[in-house]
């Protein structure tokens, strides 16, 4: 199992590139995937992974809280977009959640919760709970790290610790507007 861990902001084409490359190099050497659910490199990974394994047996996705408590987490997130203060947008949201879904329903062991499972706000600490999911569940790890991401290195350090092998790809792009 390979760990894919990256930044969910700041994407652009190369990095979705790279993403998807890698994880087709995974599935050529009939490897799986362990990700973390979000937007971003996530999304590349689980996307691309699901077109080469539709049944979604050699995919995991760590989400930070119950799945249906995730995914509206995420649109309120996305409410946030319309007032300038988040940059995720319902249509990205919609993506992911068709995503995700097709995952669910192809395999319901794929999508594994962890952290809070209650209604409401996800705290940032259920996101690096996820992280520590997603390294307990991965034999090494492949990080996307984009400007310095704190969540990717957050991975990137547990990965360490636990000793398994890690592979990071180093991106600096400029800031969103």
């Amino acid at each position: 199992w390979v760990g894919i861990s990256g930044a969910w902001r700041t994407n652009d084409r190369q990095v979705e590139r790279d993403v998807r490359e890698a994880v087709r190099a995974i599935f050529e050497e009939r490897n799986g995937i362990v990700t973390g659910g979000a937007l971003g490199v996530d999304y590349f990974a689980a996307d691309e992974a699901f077109t080469y394994d539709p049944k979604a047996e050699r995919i995991k996705i760590a989400v930070p809280s119950s799945y249906e408590n995730y995914i509206k987490h995420l649109y309120m997130w996305a409410k946030g977009h319309e007032t300038g203060d988040e940059p995720i947008t319902k249509k990205d949201v919609v993506k992911l959640e068709m995503r995700l879904n097709a995952i669910k329903e192809a395999n319901p062991s794929a999508i594994i919760p962890c952290g809070m499972t209650s209604a409401g706000e996800i705290a940032k600490d259920a996101y690096y709970a996820r992280n520590s999911v997603v390294v307990d569940l991965s034999d090494e790890l492949l990080a996307f790290h984009i400007n310095k991401s704190k969540g990717t290195q957050d991975t990137i350090d547990k990965a360490r610790a636990k000793g398994i092998h890690v592979r990071v790809k180093d991106y600096l792009r400029p800031p969103l507007p």
